[in-house]
């Protein structure tokens, strides 16, 4: 995949299919995976609100059919006649929906946004690569049945780029870079798939940065990841300065998930962007040591001068009192000391013209922490009701 707009035709199964238009004014069928996840039902809302002609398949694990339906119920009445929830999973064959589905599907769907996917350090290689990989897989090949499609879209990551130093290019994959962690890894080799799809399919991949809470609420999807540094800072009870893993010279490159949702919005619409690859990343990202002073000011805590290693930083994460919170983040700790910068000229062109830019992390971080504080003093809460012994 290149920066270039390939041909308006597409090839599918041998044979040629005019594409018949797209944009914001074409009444669409959409199937999106991944709902409800934290980005899921944040696109599909703002998608429901700007496509008012427009109907979603939303496929659900049949776990989250509870939670799909909560949310969905929590739109506008309006929408729901236009929503569909699908009981399913991408790591199963025809993603495990019916035959009637899948037939309703191939015949109508005219864009696929695949959102779904496991980004848990903690989870088993094997059952990441599972979904991330042989899941894409899956998803492609039914995408492949569509005989109206317009438009595949892909949800990859920045760190497709695993090890890589300097400057990474939005055309650039493989590399030949080693990998930090499984998802690294399965996200890499489901963007091979995704771009080797590209010869017969109307495709664009997009690569997020570290996914942040919404810049205007302040919601965190769940507390891992990039999130330990403030979660220790707001919440440990420690009164000793936690020090800073690393150097803390490394870009630590954070999107708000509503820029995310905005940038993907508007470029799975534009015309320009088949055959695309974007980063979706904050042109001026914060080093780690000032996202560690910032976080330790706006907490009112101390900052420690001392410098440890990533390695000592981990150990000193499984300190009794610290360990129960860092459990899931001290994987995490690598993205803190890595001179990677990513460009995002393909981003700039066309989202620049729209006026979508991505926020600055210091102008949302206040509304992050009262989240966390929040989100922390109400667990505490439910601790206490119910311990018998208080």
């Amino acid at each position: 995949m290149t920066g270039k707009s390939p041909s308006k035709t597409v090839k599918s199964r041998g044979n040629v299919r005019r594409r018949t238009g797209s944009g914001r004014g074409r009444v669409r069928r959409v199937l999106v995976t991944g709902y409800p996840g934290f980005l899921g039902k944040r696109l599909v809302a703002q998608l429901l609100a700007s496509e008012p002609q427009s109907h979603f398949y939303l496929l659900v694990q049949e776990k989250f059919l509870e939670d799909a339906r909560k949310y969905v119920k929590a739109l506008r009445r309006r929408n729901l006649e236009r929503v569909k929830l699908l009981s399913g999973d991408i790591a199963d064959m025809h993603l495990g929906l019916a035959a009637s589905e899948v037939k309703e599907i191939t015949a109508r769907v005219t864009d696929i946004y695949h959102l779904a996917a496991i980004s848990y350090l903690r989870v088993p290689e094997a059952v990441i690569w599972r979904v991330n990989v042989e899941g894409t897989g899956n998803v492609l090949d039914l995408a492949g049945e569509c005989r109206r499609l317009q438009r595949f879209n892909h949800m990859s990551s920045c760190y497709v780029s695993g090890s890589r130093k300097g400057v990474v290019m939005e055309e650039e994959l493989d590399e030949g870079q080693s990998f930090r962690n499984p998802y690294e890894r399965t996200k890499f080799e489901a963007e091979k798939l995704v771009r080797r799809a590209a010869s017969h399919l109307p495709v664009s991949i997009y690569r997020p940065a570290i996914v942040v809470g919404d810049s205007r609420t302040g919601e965190i999807g769940r507390f891992d990841g990039p999130y330990y540094l403030g979660m220790l800072l707001a919440s440990s009870p420690v009164a000793v300065p936690l020090p800073l893993p690393g150097r803390g010279e490394a870009p630590v490159n954070m999107v708000p998930v509503d820029y995310v949702t905005t940038a993907v919005c508007a470029l799975s619409r534009e015309r320009q962007a088949e055959g695309m690859t974007f980063h979706l990343v904050d042109p001026n990202p914060l080093s780690a040591r000032r996202v560690y002073h910032l976080l330790a000011q706006r907490t009112g805590r101390k900052t420690s001068r001392l410098r440890v290693s990533v390695g000592l930083a981990k150990a000193i994460l499984k300190i009794p009192g610290l360990e129960k919170v860092s459990r899931a983040h001290r994987q995490a700790m690598d993205y803190l000391d890595t001179m990677t910068f990513y460009n995002h000229q393909n981003s700039d062109r066309l989202l620049l013209p729209r006026g979508i830019t991505c926020p600055s992390f210091d102008s949302y971080l206040d509304r992050l922490i009262e989240y966390v504080k929040a989100t922390v003093a109400a667990r505490r809460r439910r601790e206490d009701d119910s311990d018998p012994l208080a």
